[in-house]
């Protein structure tokens, strides 16, 4: 069997495996009787696996390749079981997961085996399962980075349709509170709070950060929840709510709240400055490599594991990022087998630099 057909019968068994956020133990497992039987030695830490090529030496630069094993839950609509691995049209690959990040994740894995063995390699290799990508969760690859040594680049799998994402929205999400005084409805009494946030909702949606980014646009920022209110007959003195702020790399997240901070009287809580925007350098022989192939580039405009990396790089995979969160997940299997020989590819024009 080929490196893309048991890819493939791997993508089948994660689908078949329910690998929500923080229940990935199942999944992990998988990958690790996967990587049992070709033993090729495997570390763990709580839902996250890695291995590294046979011939690791001491003192080469280290390429990262990395993509996630946790999914969503299924959105209401499915048509089919979300965990049963079928096969339409002999190219199509349902499942929830296959597409984001199944299909990325087995053809990195499929590309880690290609160089296993390869004693040649001016630089080492670890490949990394890991969990909690879809919530950025403390105890998914931000717990592993601290246990792989030093990284000079990655590769993150993510279905990009094997376009090069070079620049990545960040993402900052605050909770606001606009604060009044309670007052009988029916008289003019109290401060309220709802038409508080009203007005500053007004004013959000109107602002427009001057600093646009070539490849990520502007800093978007939208409210996505709000609540207020006990009856029907009290100004009510509290109004929260929530403002969803995607960063360019022209901003810093903490630069960001100050500015939002500084037009509403809302009182604003980031939850946390710590997923700015994220990319790598168009020079940078990766990327370079991926431009002698004749690959695109571009910004994207979601949130992934790059955000969490202190390193350069870049996301890339097979698969369609329209797909992804859907009812009736797909993946097509023509596309796994592309993105694994662009992958093989990419390092080999990376390797050559």
């Amino acid at each position: 069997m080929n490196v893309a057909d048991s890819a493939i019968n791997l993508l089948k068994s994660l689908i078949a495996t329910p690998s929500f956020s923080k229940e990935e133990d199942s999944a992990a497992q998988v990958i690790a009787a996967f990587f049992s039987e070709r033993n090729i030695p495997t570390t763990h830490k709580l839902h996250n696996s890695w291995v590294r090529n046979r011939h690791w030496q001491e003192g080469k630069p280290v390429l990262l390749l990395n993509s996630h094993i946790d999914t969503v839950k299924p959105a209401t609509g499915w048509q089919r079981d979300p965990f049963y691995p079928g096969i339409e049209e002999e190219d199509i690959l349902y499942g929830l997961g296959s597409n984001d990040a199944g299909g990325p994740l087995v053809s990195l894995i499929a590309t880690f085996l290609h160089f296993y063995d390869r004693s040649d390699l001016p630089f080492n290799l670890i490949l990394a399962a890991t969990a909690e990508e879809e919530i950025s969760g403390a105890q998914g690859i931000a717990s592993v980075i601290p246990e792989l040594g030093s990284i000079d680049c990655a590769i993150v799998g993510e279905p990009t349709q094997m376009r090069m994402a070079i620049a990545e929205k960040g993402l900052m999400v605050i909770n606001a509170e606009a604060k009044g005084v309670s007052g009988h409805a029916a008289r003019e009494e109290g401060i309220n709070a709802l038409y508080i946030a009203l007005d500053d909702i007004a004013r959000i949606r109107k602002m427009d950060l001057e600093r646009v980014s070539p490849l990520l646009g502007k800093v978007k920022m939208t409210v996505t929840q709000i609540e207020a209110g006990k009856q029907h007959n009290v100004v009510p003195d509290s109004c929260r709510f929530v403002i969803d702020v995607r960063t360019n790399e022209c901003y810093r997240n903490e630069e960001v709240y100050e500015i939002l901070q500084a037009q509403v009287q809302a009182e604003l809580k980031p939850r946390s400055f710590r997923l700015n925007s994220s990319g790598i350098p168009l020079e940078h022989p990766l990327v370079q490599s991926g431009l002698n192939l004749g690959l695109p580039y571009f910004g994207s405009p979601t949130l992934s594991d790059q955000a969490l990396m202190p390193f350069p790089s870049l996301k890339i995979g097979p698969g369609d990022s329209a797909r992804s969160h859907t009812a009736d997940e797909y993946i097509r299997l023509s596309e796994i087998r592309e993105g694994i020989d662009i992958y093989i590819r990419l390092i080999e024009g990376f390797r050559n630099s």
